[in-house]
């Protein structure tokens, strides 16, 4: 079964009783929820990921709710837990899904210590994976999503690169894509393929929405990929669409920058990374316009060795 099978009041009910136990690439999470928010959130982003059996195993339990205290009758707000614990303060009342997607990302780089984790967008095509460890400010998920809906990638994941040091795939997690601010706009514009849902406003990153992955990533969601690219891209107004070399002492010091648990796996994880930067090309990337960025990894994959 997938979420788009349960009909509206099924999902409801599911949420608010026993929980919704999604699974998202390797990964099963026990959802509850009484907002409709959260609710309506993973009906249009979840919509072709399967559902798993009531009783059976989940990695994560998690909620997302109204305030146990007073405050819930003056000011609206909305909590995550986790395992029954509150990691997070709590957020306006109109942020529900997006907290839920926020909670989901800490779940998964907090404790799926059996992957070492970075900070990455990946993307896969031809077998091969890209991985765009980047800031936030970078425009690493507007290349993203332009990439997956414009370009003809595959979407592994927005924002975690999952890396197996057993055999070095990169193991997919295809969730919602999160952009914000002037990246909604950008993507709009530039197709019409990405599928929005609500734009929250005056959250601490501004301006947000997610973009519900694409249901061919969604049904590959057992299909790792080898590495091929390491790419640190960077957003420049005005900029034209440029290749620099990037060194692969400098590569590798990027992905341990942006790992979540890389002292967690000391030399296994030193290893993992090394064997990346073996396997991959790696670049800077700057550009402006998404058309000339898009052109541009086209004939990097066209001429992949």
């Amino acid at each position: 079964m997938i979420v788009e099978d349960l009909a509206p009041p099924a999902l409801d009910r599911c949420l608010r009783q026993g929980g919704l136990r999604l699974r998202t690439g390797p990964v099963v999470t026990r959802i509850r929820s009484p907002l409709l928010a959260v609710r309506r959130g993973i009906a249009l982003h979840y919509a072709q990921h399967t559902v798993e059996a009531a009783q059976g195993f989940a990695d994560f339990h998690v909620s997302v709710e109204r305030p146990h205290s007073l405050r819930r009758w003056i000011d609206k707000q909305v909590v995550f837990r986790f395992d029954g614990t509150v990691p997070f303060a709590p957020l306006p009342g109109d942020q529900g899904f997006a907290m839920l997607e926020w909670g989901l990302n800490w779940c998964v780089s907090s404790h799926c210590h059996q992957y070492l984790i970075v900070h990455a967008a990946v993307l896969e095509r031809g077998g091969r994976a890209l991985i765009l460890p980047a800031p936030s400010g970078s425009g690493k998920s507007t290349l993203c999503a332009g990439l997956v809906f414009g370009g003809g990638w595959r979407l592994l994941s927005d924002e975690l690169a999952l890396i197996d040091p057993a055999n070095g795939h990169l193991v997919p997690l295809p969730r919602p894509v999160s952009l914000k601010n002037e990246s909604i706009d950008a993507i709009r514009g530039f197709t019409p393929a990405a599928l929005f849902g609500e734009v929250v406003r005056e959250t601490v990153k501004g301006r947000v929405a997610h973009v519900r992955p694409p249901a061919e990533a969604v049904l590959r969601a057992d299909r790792s990929a080898l590495p091929a690219w390491v790419v640190l891209p960077r957003y420049a107004a005005g900029a034209a669409a440029q290749w620099q070399p990037l060194s692969r002492a400098r590569a590798f010091m990027t992905l341990v920058e942006n790992a979540f648990n890389y002292n967690v796996h000391g030399r296994g994880g030193f290893a993992a990374f090394a064997d990346v930067i073996d396997r991959s090309d790696c670049h800077e990337f700057s550009y402006s316009s998404l058309p000339e960025a898009v052109a541009a990894f086209d004939q990097l994959a066209r001429n992949a060795r």
